[in-house]
């Protein structure tokens, strides 16, 4: 699902399930060093003053890394939110994520992509949570801090977007 005013209609159950009296957990990730890449932390910062998302653990985090399987299977739902690269410039969207298989002999690195952190969880804890990914479109990947004047506005979409989600699933 794409678009500025798109609502999501995304279905929550999935298997394996993650813990179902877990926390909700939503992690903005990226460089804020790197103009749009900082859109993740820019959208956990708006969300973290949110009365929707009360009890919520938002983390702004530079990368994903291992360390944060072990909080992710813990959770009943986890929203990443990243810039994307298939988005146009300040396009939000959302989609639901797999968890990637671990293969034999994978060495876990720094850093990790969304399905394979989640695949990890499932590994190591053997639960993994539902996972939803809010991706917005990056104008400006350059060295620079601040948003470009079309992704700056999108950060209160895919915000709107994220206590949508949210509230869903609570309501599930």
């Amino acid at each position: 699902m794409t678009g500025a005013g798109a609502s999501p209609g995304i279905p929550l159950v999935a298997a394996p399930p993650g813990r179902p009296d877990g926390p909700v957990m939503v992690v903005g990730y990226g460089n804020s060093l790197r103009s749009d890449d900082g859109v993740g932390p820019a959208v956990a910062a708006r969300l973290a003053g949110d009365p929707r998302l009360a009890g919520v653990i938002i983390r702004s985090e530079h990368q994903l890394t291992p360390e944060l399987a072990a909080d992710a299977s813990q959770a009943s739902l986890l929203v990443l939110v990243d810039a994307g690269t298939d988005e146009a410039p300040g396009e939000v969207s959302v989609r639901r994520l797999e968890p990637s298989p671990v293969e034999g002999g994978t060495a876990w690195t720094h850093h990790l992509d969304p399905s394979a952190l989640v695949g990890l969880a499932l590994a190591l804890w053997g639960s993994a949570p539902p996972v939803i990914l809010v991706s917005i479109g990056p104008a400006s990947l350059e060295v620079g801090e601040g948003l470009s004047e079309i992704v700056a506005p999108a950060v209160a979409r895919a915000a709107d977007l994220v206590a949508t989600v949210v509230e869903a699933h609570r309501r599930a």
